[in-house]
């Protein structure tokens, strides 16, 4: 903890000011004084010249005090205008001048402590929302998935006593339920994915895959190491759900036509890759869903970026290196 007593760097800056300049007008005064140079009235030409260059040297010399004083703090604005939490890491060096670097390694202080408490407030709240979407989805299955299958069942029991004037409307009722017992089986396999806790990271980026096709008719081609990647199982819920989250994203705003889901195993890393050849970023502004990828890649350490994909559209590349899987 950094901490003066009665020297802030507001006195000190403004101290140095005072002193600084008393120097120069000290100096350029004794110059006055000492030199052969006289003013005589009425004043001469050649004597208001001496003035004049004398006043203008004396402002070069304050001009030039002041900005070297205070020049760091135009990069301390200039850091407050772009800082951003969710891409830590960019800090300013701390200057020569002893107070004002006070005031610089204070701030870079500050943004350590804030990226420190985000993380941490993150991995708690993205915590508890996978603690909430396990419970929802054990619900829907458990509940509604259920209560869906009784009334299926019923209703084909129904079907086969009930007359035939009414067979034909019966069982697009059934149909109906049957739908609706998929589409709930649907979003409880995107609420929690049982395949990745069941089967491996592999098999859950099959099968997301698969579901994304089926249901938004754009093909996935996924591309992926047939040696599996050893990590932690918080790094393999975030590649399920960065994928998850890049192709809803594709789905709602890319109108693309083809999609690739790449996943490779690297010297030091694994690296997961979802790219389409749609509409493309268009300078447009990170939405909740990217800056929620984002946070849940500052959680393992890893590395998020979006670039334009080399045919057009879109490469969401997510970087994990390999310390942050299981030992």
């Amino acid at each position: 903890m950094r901490s003066r007593v009665g020297h802030t760097p507001a006195s000190a800056v403004f101290w140095k000011l005072v002193l600084g300049n008393g120097a120069v007008f000290v100096a350029g005064s004794a110059v006055l004084v000492l030199s052969p140079a006289t003013v005589s009235a009425p004043v001469m030409i050649k004597e208001i010249a001496v003035l004049v260059v004398g006043l203008t040297l004396l402002l070069a010399v304050n001009a030039v005090l002041i900005r070297s004083i205070l020049r760091p703090l135009d990069g301390l604005a200039g850091l407050m205008e772009r800082v951003d939490l969710l891409r830590p890491g960019e800090r300013l060096t701390v200057p020569g001048n002893r107070d004002l670097g006070y005031l610089v390694g204070t701030f870079n202080d500050m943004l350590t402590r804030l990226e420190t408490d985000r993380t941490t407030g993150s991995a708690q709240a993205l915590a508890a929302q996978e603690a909430e979407r396990h419970r929802i989805a054990q619900e829907l299955h458990d509940e509604i998935g259920q209560s869906l299958t009784a009334v299926l069942l019923n209703l084909k029991r129904t079907v086969d006593c009930a007359p035939a004037t009414l067979q034909d409307e019966l069982r697009a009722a059934q149909e109906a339920i049957r739908a609706s017992l998929d589409e709930v089986r649907r979003v409880a396999r995107r609420l929690r994915p049982g395949v990745l806790e069941d089967l491996g990271l592999l098999s859950a980026m099959r099968a997301l895959a698969t579901d994304f096709s089926r249901a938004s008719e754009v093909p996935v081609v996924p591309r992926l190491d047939h040696r599996p990647p050893v990590l932690s199982t918080e790094a393999e819920l975030v590649l399920y759900r960065v994928a998850q989250e890049s192709l809803t994203n594709i789905a709602r705003h890319a109108d693309a036509s083809r999609v690739e889901l790449t996943l490779t195993t690297e010297q030091n890393c694994v690296v997961l890759r979802i790219t389409d050849d749609g509409r493309g970023l268009d300078g447009s502004a990170e939405g909740a869903g990217i800056r929620g990828m984002r946070e849940r890649a500052l959680l393992i350490g890893a590395r998020l970026t979006l670039d334009p994909a080399p045919e057009g559209g879109t490469e969401v590349r997510l970087v994990v290196p390999h310390q942050t899987g299981r030992e």
